[in-house]
Parts: structure tokens; sequence; C-alpha cells
């Protein structure tokens, strides 16, 4: 599918609806734009959130497989 599209004054590309839609595509999702030999790739982004645990919540961790480990059975 090829699309015809405009950039405006502040660097903005409108996708057309029906390749978002084609490609799952929502406001505020983010996209790689990269260079290939061809011209330009833009192709969607996978961000995974990544979640520090504090000490207390680590500690929760190691109290539940604790519990845990008490209600398993032992390998033989």
């Amino acid at each position: 599918m090829t699309e015809r599209v405009t950039i405006n004054g502040r660097g903005v590309i409108t996708i057309p609806a029906k390749l978002r839609e084609a490609f799952g595509l929502k406001a505020d999702d983010e996209l790689i734009l990269e260079t290939v030999d061809q011209g330009l790739l833009l192709r969607p982004s996978v961000s995974v959130p990544i979640e520090f645990y504090s000490e207390e919540r680590i500690a929760e961790f190691i109290s539940d497989e604790q519990a845990l480990g008490k209600l398993l059975p032992k390998e033989q």
C-alpha cells in the first residue's frame, strides 16, 4: 500500500487513517524512523516498562517465595 503524505512546517507527518487502522496505530504510539538503502523506513516501536523494586517490595517477594516453598512438595 503506497500513500503520499506531506510534512508540515513543524515536521509533522499525518499517517492516513487506513494505514493507521491496518497497522493498529493510535494516538501517542511510538514509531521508529530509520534510514535504509531505499530511503526512510517508518515502523512501530515496542516499549517495555521497567519496574524498579524498593527494598520493602523485594522483602515481600522473598517472604512470598518462602511461604510458597512450604506449600510445595519436596523433591525426592
